[in-house]
């Protein structure tokens, strides 16, 4: 009777993790992610889905707040060499390069750096004090668990708010009533695990959500970078006219400060900024006001004084004919991309930004659809294929001959 019972207890385990891994699977499908193989049928997603998704993976768990780009930029360096050109500059900005020998040159630009924290001081305790490196968003920065300098583990810890007299939860979401608590007990212990200056991310990495859809820190703009990689994967095989300079920029998040030295070292005639946008279809978001803007739905393509209209013209005819969903949204002034310092750099750049729709932008959860990605790498590729060494993107074209005399008289 013992071992009977032994027997079903046993089955019933073995019955449950079956289960388990069945609605596992159910939830985390295999994804398809490369823009060719989304494209071209099972064949090529069988052959093409597993190396994109490793890589976009292996950027997003590699720290990259801006000015410390390097783990992630390694990635992307040596991903990307596999199929072209790679050089970088005293900026940190890493160029792969497509056709070098072309007259007629076109930049991609997808940043590859992303907001975090810098140690600023370590008090007698052994805790260590820290200041934002871009945007961040102070009222989420409490409780967070965070890696500094991509070795130590620590936890946010921040003044409570019973017992102090605080009004408002603005008064415990500031820097200088937060510290990081990595279990030193002496500022001579935490600065033999640390140092000033060090920097830090919070400790939150990739990982598939449902269905087609993932979650990660640093979305913005490491999803760009993995688009360059791929658009010049694709090109590679395609042999473009033209000369391709994807760059993986650093410092955007300071504003905008490796496209500007970029661009101007490229000095290319088309650049192409690929970046997130917020995605307004989650509750609170207006977008009769914003734009409407949904996840899963395609790319970008921003239309303003910021992009080049005749490029506008030729990404969204590109769209329409390949059958690539997209969306079009109006930017009205600069965007605060990339694309906002390609523009105006030398003596001026036709430039266009497609951007990727992005949920909880600034956070550790934002989310991504990744048939977005495969879209967006499809539509830049095929726009660059389309482009030749005489196109002219001026507004107004060639001016016609004797305009100028016609004026004086």
């Amino acid at each position: 009777r013992g071992i009977l019972m032994r027997l079903m207890v046993t089955l019933l385990i073995w019955c449950c993790l079956v289960a388990s891994s069945r609605a596992d699977s159910s939830m985390r499908p295999n994804l398809v992610l490369g823009g060719d193989a989304a494209a071209q049928g099972p064949a090529a997603r069988k052959s093409e889905s597993g190396e994109p998704l490793l890589f976009l993976k292996n950027l997003i768990n590699a720290p990259s707040p801006s000015g410390y780009e390097e783990p992630a930029a390694r990635v992307w360096m040596e991903r990307t060499r596999r199929f072209a050109t790679i050089r970088t500059d005293v900026h940190g900005n890493v160029i792969g390069i497509i056709n070098p020998a072309a007259r007629l040159k076109v930049m991609l630009a997808g940043h590859i750096d992303e907001i975090g924290y810098q140690v600023k001081s370590v008090d007698p305790s052994g805790f260590l004090y820290i200041w934002p490196i871009g945007g961040v968003d102070p009222g989420l920065v409490p409780g967070q668990r965070v890696m500094i300098n991509n070795k130590v583990l620590g936890v946010v810890g921040h003044r409570p708010s019973y017992g102090q007299g605080a009004t408002s939860y603005s008064w415990i979401a500031a820097f200088s009533n937060m510290w990081i608590d990595i279990g030193a007990t002496s500022k001579a212990e935490a600065l033999s695990l640390v140092n000033i200056g060090d920097p830090v991310v919070n400790a939150a990495g990739f990982e598939v959500l449902r269905g087609s859809r993932v979650i990660g820190r640093g979305f913005d703009d490491r999803v760009g970078s993995f688009a360059v990689s791929e658009c010049l994967r694709l090109l590679s095989q395609k042999k473009p006219a033209v000369g391709v300079y994807g760059v993986a920029t650093v410092q955007e998040e300071l504003g905008l400060r490796g496209a500007r030295t970029s661009t101007f070292g490229i000095d290319p005639a088309i650049g192409i900024a690929i970046d997130v946008t917020h995605s307004t279809d989650v509750p609170g978001r207006d977008a009769w006001l914003s734009g409407e803007v949904k996840l899963g739905a395609g790319p970008v393509i921003a239309r303003g004084p910021n992009v080049n209209h005749r490029l506008f013209a030729l990404i969204l005819k590109t769209a329409k004919e390949e059958g690539i969903p997209h969306q079009v949204v109006a930017e009205p002034w600069p965007t605060g991309t990339d694309a906002n310092v390609m523009q105006i750099t030398r003596a001026g750049v036709a430039t266009a930004l497609i951007s990727i729709p992005n949920r909880y932008m600034h956070s550790s959860v934002e989310m991504v659809d990744v048939e977005d990605l495969n879209n967006v790498a499809r539509l830049v590729s095929a726009v660059i294929s389309r482009l030749g060494e005489g196109v002219d993107l001026r507004p107004y074209g060639e001016p016609e001959a004797g305009v100028g005399e016609q004026r004086r008289e």
